[in-house]
């Protein structure tokens, strides 16, 4: 228990057997074979920032002049306002929610966990306009308050709350499948030591639990607030003044793009800022066990007179978040099919969405394992400043992502101009942070300890990977990857500008419908993108249902 609290509380338990690895100050004795493939998934990732200081040297001393305008600023304050309040909004709806799905007896437990992510499977642009056809001045609620009692109007939804609102539905589920994947790895041997020294079930979770659950809640609120830096779709619908809407209008409404990249290497410092901060705080604690012994299958808890409110506190979540845009859908597929719009469910598109996010999914995943074993296993100022450097295309719009590549393979690379492979690398460079951060929190479960024995075993490195690290943390790899592949199916601005010519996706269908006006003929290939996209998302998530259910 005291080295558990020793762990959770800061202090890394220390390492015992084997040769001392303090071979370098700044590698920590990391082999070749680990931080090269790490230092050029690194260098790929920083290439959009690249582009952006080319482009950004071109203006002289008018960056330097657009950096202190007054407008600069006041995009500064919107855009941190705006990623604070989802961020914090996350958090809030994820940790009841994880804990009730993962460690109670939560009355369909199942159907919970698996309905509570979905809203991942949503596109941001998709999710504004059922907010403000919904809940607008003017929308579906409206219409029926003024049928029962009158109402001729809402309050506007549209700016900041209409944007947080948005945008946090639609993101919260990025710390809940953080929260899910670390809850399932994680020993509660320390949770029934606390208990049996008198501390009750409140005081358990904020004493020891809540600690070892802050890498999850880190990784995931990371994920959102840079989720919310990138967004384009929801802040330009609900028309909130973001760096992202901004820096889209400068590089649609110019022919100058130097202006464009100077906002968006300010949109860069502020993700650099982040990323020092939640460095900063997680700070140097181990969360593994410190001892050996079997992991201890947790207890699930038992709600009694609680389980109406948690059931209540489940379905409120996924009405907004989930049946709400997909009412609206129907609502319009219906509409349009009585006005003789065609059903046109775009197979085509469908296969080639699936296909391409599939692929960016196992690339992300693959790119992102030294990156995690180095940062993780080998701590220090190098692979710290690897990790940091995964997350620099996404907080860029996939606009600045997509044209940055565009200059790359034009004048480097022609033979992947205008590829798939081109278009698998914008997904990649824009979302490997969904898999580094689920990787890392998963493995800093795993105890160096179990691969040190595998090592005095005879086990080499890949082998070691294999048959224990991989294994136990195989929730974290499974989680990233089907973070990246349910955010490649509704990435809209890097394909726009990379596809192939004739390769459409269900996403370029469903913008090219809404840029015009037709929501009707939007309806079908938006369901079916939900659709697509909640296939993986059932079966991890009942099988996560039952991993927890053997466990309990």
């Amino acid at each position: 228990m005291n080295q558990g609290r020793e762990e959770a509380s800061g202090r890394a338990a220390p390492r015992r057997g084997g040769k001392s690895r303090r071979r370098s100050p700044l590698l920590r004795g990391a082999p070749a074979a680990l931080w090269l493939p790490a230092l050029v998934v690194a260098v790929i990732m920083v290439l959009p920032i690249g582009y952006l200081v080319l482009r950004a040297s071109q203006g002289g001393t008018d960056i330097l002049d657009l950096i202190w305008r007054p407008r600069t600023f006041m995009l500064l304050r919107n855009t941190v306002v705006l990623a604070t309040i989802v961020t914090v909004a996350s958090v809030l709806i994820s940790l009841p929610a994880a804990w009730l799905t993962s460690r109670t007896d939560l009355p369909w437990r199942r159907f919970w966990s698996v309905a509570l992510v979905l809203p991942l499977a949503v596109p941001s642009y998709v999710g504004a306009f059922a907010i403000v056809a919904a809940l607008g001045p003017r929308g579906l609620l409206q219409s029926r308050l003024e049928t029962l009692f009158g109402i001729e109007r809402l309050p506007e939804i549209y700016g900041l709350f209409g944007a947080a609102l948005t945008l946090t539905l639609l993101s919260y589920p990025y710390v809940l499948l953080t929260l899910n994947a670390t809850i399932s790895s994680m020993d509660t041997a320390l949770e029934e030591a606390s208990r049996s020294m008198g501390y009750g079930s409140l005081a358990t979770f904020r004493k020891v639990t809540l600690p070892l659950l802050r890498p999850a809640v880190g990784a995931g609120s990371l994920l959102v607030a840079l989720y919310v830096f990138s967004d384009f779709g929801a802040v330009s619908l609900l028309q909130f003044d973001s760096f992202t809407r901004a820096i889209y209008t400068q590089y649609t409404g110019s022919f100058d793009r130097t202006l464009a990249a100077g906002l968006a290497l300010v949109l860069v410092g502020l993700t650099v800022t982040l990323l020092g901060f939640e460095s900063w705080s997680r700070g140097g604690a181990g969360y593994h066990r410190s001892t050996a012994g079997v992991m201890r299958p947790s207890r699930m808890l038992k709600l009694g007179r609680w389980k109406a409110p948690a059931v209540a506190y489940c379905a409120t979540v996924v009405g907004l978040a989930l049946v709400m845009p997909i009412g609206v859908i129907l609502y319009w597929l219906v509409r349009g099919l009585r006005a003789g719009e065609p059903l046109r469910l775009v197979w085509d598109a469908g296969l080639n969405s699936a296909y391409v996010s599939l692929l960016a999914a196992l690339v992300a995943v693959l790119l992102s394992i030294p990156v995690v074993l180095l940062s993780v296993r080998h701590a220090g100022p190098f692979s710290g400043l690897i990790e940091r450097a995964t997350y620099a295309g996404y907080a860029l719009p996939g606009i600045v992502v997509a044209l940055s590549l565009v200059f790359f393979g034009a004048n480097y690379a022609p033979f992947l101009y205008q590829t798939t492979g081109m278009l698998v690398l914008a997904y990649v460079v824009r979302f490997i942070p969904q898999a580094v951060g689920s990787m890392r929190a998963a493995l800093l479960q795993v105890s160096p300890h179990i691969e040190e024995a595998a090592r005095s075993l005879g086990y080499n490195s890949p082998r070691v990977w294999l048959s224990v690290t991989g294994p136990l943390a195989r929730h974290g790899l499974l989680s990233g990857g089907l973070l990246v592949f349910l955010t490649v199916m509704k990435e809209l601005p890097a394909t726009l500008l990379l596809r192939p010519i004739g390769f459409n996706t269900l996403a370029t269908r469903i913008w090219g419908a809404t840029a015009e006006g037709f929501w009707a003929r939007a309806a079908a290939p938006a369901l079916l993108l939900i659709l697509i996209s909640a296939i993986p998302m059932i079966v991890i998530s009942l099988r996560q249902s039952r991993v927890d259910a053997s466990r309990g």
